[in-house]
């Protein structure tokens, strides 16, 4: 943000340029940050030889793209909207994933516990039979993140682990996955995009979700209890 304590602190500044933050646990802050990570580490890679020209090209000409692609996922908001209402009062909800899907996981499970109050966790799919499973039970909501195609297969396993306790399964896959379905209870499908940046689509339906969640509840979700903006201790 222009005029920010840590811009006037930094000796270079890369603004995102996404505007006022109204809300506390807003979303734009993560999808512009991460599209600014994309950047930086495009244009290290070229510097350092590490890229092709033609390489950085496409890379560039597939961000471009994920603009355009949110809109479809926003377009097709109304059955995320029904699968919330369904699970408005669900007392725990666990989020999977392997590689990057874990790090999608984590601001899923974020959102949704900040603005629902409900109890979210997110775990590295490959560790769940460390000792987390044993927490899976009847009617528990796990979400599964299934992005990455040389992960795929993995996750899936570890989600057919958890069904086989009890646990309801929502899965987060991009078009063409659709034999998902035969293995999970509920599936939402984001557009394809090279797989480095599929974080900027996978994360929007959980955050539509957490969103979802929270207005069924009857919440505030951009005023959450005990979460300010500008941390002012130690």
């Amino acid at each position: 943000m222009v005029g920010s304590s840590i811009a006037r602190e930094a000796d270079h500044v890369f603004y995102t340029l996404a505007g006022p933050e109204i809300a506390v646990a807003t979303t734009k802050a993560y999808s512009t940050q991460l599209i600014a990570g994309y950047l930086l580490a495009l244009q290290f890679a070229l510097l350092r030889g590490e890229l092709t020209e033609k390489d950085y090209k496409h890379y560039i000409s597939e961000i471009k793209t994920i603009p355009e692609k949110i809109q479809k996922i926003l377009d097709d908001k109304e059955r995320l909207q029904w699968f919330a209402s369904k699970f408005a009062n669900v007392r725990d909800i666990f989020f999977v994933g392997r590689g990057i899907d874990y790090a999608i996981s984590l601001e899923g499970s974020l959102k949704m516990k900040e603005i629902s109050y409900i109890h979210s966790e997110a775990y590295a799919a490959g560790e769940l039979k460390h000792g987390t499973i044993s927490l899976i039970e009847d009617g528990t909501l796990v979400i599964g993140v299934l992005t990455q195609s040389d992960l795929y297969e993995k996750t899936v396993s570890n989600m057919v682990e958890c069904k086989s306790r009890g646990a309801y399964l929502m899965g987060l896959t991009s078009y063409g996955h659709y034999e998902l379905e035969d293995t999970v209870n509920f599936v939402t499908y984001i557009p394809r995009v090279d797989e480095h940046f599929i974080g900027s689509l996978a994360v929007i339906p959980l955050q539509l979700l957490g969103y979802y969640v929270s207005v069924s509840r009857g919440l505030d979700v951009d005023k959450q209890r005990n979460l300010a903006k500008s941390v002012t201790v130690e």
